[in-house]
Order: structure tokens, then sequence, then C-alpha cells
């Protein structure tokens, strides 16, 4: 039922059907909201909370995915490669428990989501999961991160920040343009945000791209892992559930594989007989899904990770902000 409504809403949001009149009333509905809610901000009538270390925001404008967690990953290793010491917070979408998670990387998916645990499997630094991510944010700074990336976080405005990061998927942008429900923005496509990166497609003027390079793949039951050339000449099953499962078949296709086309809702909460494929192919999946399924006996399944790949000027401009962020909070 939920991929069937996906797949509608997909159509209207991207595929150039009209949304009918029906989600335009829901639309400027949803618009009244999104305006009082800011409105309040601003007055002051609700409150946002500074933290003493800079805060930078990860997100978009567009619900579903567009490549935050490795933007998200690629922050973390950078800004800890230049002396930072981050902690990244979550609220942990699609996990089945509702008490605040310190993530560890051998903990089930299920308790703290599966983006915050790839996000510590890859980074090794400290992952806070909680509805509360103001309450996330002060824990990790009383362990001594010195730095907050909040992963998903643009419209979460009780977490005060200083740098605000949109991801825009290059080759959906913001769809119609339309608010939810009758296109896919959370918030008007105008909003200002500090940086703007692009994932795929072409980034326009005052924007950085980004590019996902897939690695090796990775045997669930462990053992070496394979080149993906080693599986060119013969079909494979390929599972994305993801916000923008074709990007991870076409970059199949880009190493000259052959996939069998298999995509699940964002999120999707895998059991072992969504995977019991046939014919007997190979499977790849992407790392996001394979930290749920690591435990499902699957034979000849695979986990192909991916790294997001920046322009070294997008962290120099990212490096000079925090800067000017520890000059305005320097002791007098």
């Amino acid at each position: 039922m939920r991929a069937r409504l996906e797949r509608w809403l997909l159509r209207r949001w991207y595929g150039g059907v009209a949304p009918g009149p029906g989600l335009k009333l829901a639309a400027l509905l949803f618009a009244g909201l999104v305006a009082v809610r800011g409105w309040l901000y601003r007055r002051g009538l609700l409150r946002t909370h500074r933290l003493r270390v800079p805060v930078i925001v990860v997100g978009n404008l567009v619900a579903g995915g567009s490549g935050k967690t490795p933007l998200t990953v690629a922050l973390a290793r950078g800004l800890e490669a230049q002396g930072w010491r981050p902690g990244i917070v979550s609220r942990g979408h699609g996990r089945q428990s509702h008490d605040p998670v310190r993530v560890s990387t051998g903990m089930p998916a299920e308790l703290c989501g599966d983006e915050p645990l790839l996000i510590a499997r890859q980074t090794g630094l400290p992952v806070f999961v909680d509805s509360d991510r103001v309450a996330a944010a002060q824990r990790l700074v009383a362990e001594g991160c010195n730095l907050i990336i909040a992963d998903d976080g643009l419209q979460h405005r009780r977490l005060g920040r200083d740098i605000e990061i949109e991801v825009v998927d290059g080759e959906r942008r913001h769809g119609n343009g339309r608010l939810i429900p009758a296109g896919p923005l959370r918030e008007p496509a105008g909003r200002r945000v500090d940086l703007r990166v692009v994932n795929g497609g072409t980034a326009d003027a005052g924007e950085w791209p980004m590019r996902l390079v897939l690695g090796q793949a990775e045997p669930l039951d462990g053992g070496p892992a394979r080149p993906l050339a080693s599986f060119a000449g013969a079909p494979v099953h390929a599972v994305a559930g993801i916000g923008n499962p074709g990007r991870f078949f076409a970059a199949l296709r880009d190493h000259a594989l052959a996939p069998i086309e298999h995509a699940f809702p964002d999120h999707h909460a895998y059991r072992p007989d969504d995977l019991r494929l046939s014919p007997p192919h190979p499977l790849l999946m992407t790392e996001k899904d394979a930290v749920k399924c690591v435990d499902f006996a699957l034979v000849s399944a695979y986990a192909v990770p991916v790294r997001a790949e920046l322009p070294a000027g997008f962290f120099a401009q990212l490096h000079e902000r925090l800067a000017e962020w520890s000059s305005a909070h320097a002791d007098p």
C-alpha cells in the first residue's frame, strides 16, 4: 500500500502528471502551517536553542532522500581531518524504538535507524539519535564534541544552527515546485541556505557539485570484497530502498553491470522473503539497505558502499565560515 501511494505521488511530483484540486487544497493548508510555524519562531513564541559549539545542519527541502547521508559522512570525515571533534545527531527515521539512543556499530538498525547506523559505521564518530535533537546535541557536547552535524535537520528549528547545507538531487531538483502533498517540497523553494550541494546532474552558479562513487562489493557474510567489474557479463539482482533507487541502478549500469531492478520504499523494513529472488543471481544492495539485512543468511549477497566526492573549494568555504564562528565566539 505504501509503495503504491509513493509511486502515485512521485508521478505527480516528478513525472509530469498534474496534481488534482484535492492535493492543491491540502498544499495550501500545509503552506499556512509552515508560515504560522515560521512566524512563531521569528516572534520568539517558539524557542530556538543555541549551543556553545557550532552546529551544521544538513538537509533537503523535498520529502525523501537526495544524498544527505553520504554528504554527512564526508563532512564528518573532512572536519575531523581539520582538527574538529564532530558529533552527529539524527531523529533516526524508521526506527522501532522511541528512547534516546547512542548508536553503537553493532546494534540492530531497528533500534536506531538505518542512516545513523551507517554513519556511525563509516565515521567511527559519536552518533546520537533522539526525537529531541537539542537534547541529543547537548549530550554529545557534554561528551566532548566541539562541533555538531545535524542529519536531516533543516526543518527542525528548535536546534539553532550556524551553517545550513541543502542537498539537491541534481536529476529531480525540486520537482514541480509545489508544497506537500501537491509537490515534494517541505518548505518553499526560495528558502535561503548557506551552502547548496547538488548530487549528480549539473550544479548551477553558486552551487557545489557532489559526485557519488561506488566502491567494491562487500559480502554480507564476510570475506574479501569484489570489484564491481567482476560482476560484468551476467545479470545481477539490484536492491535499493532509498529516496531515488534509480540512481543506484544507473550507477551499476555505468560500471557495465546488468541489474535486475528491485526498488523498495525509502527506509523499507526488509524481511528475508523480500530478498529470496529468482533466478539465483548475485544480489547487490546499497549499504543503507544492507545494514538491515546482515542477519538474513543470504547467499551471494553484497553491499555496495558509496563515497561522496566534493570540490576542495567546498571544504575551504566551510572552513572559512567555521573560522568566522570561532573568531566571533573567542573569549575577549
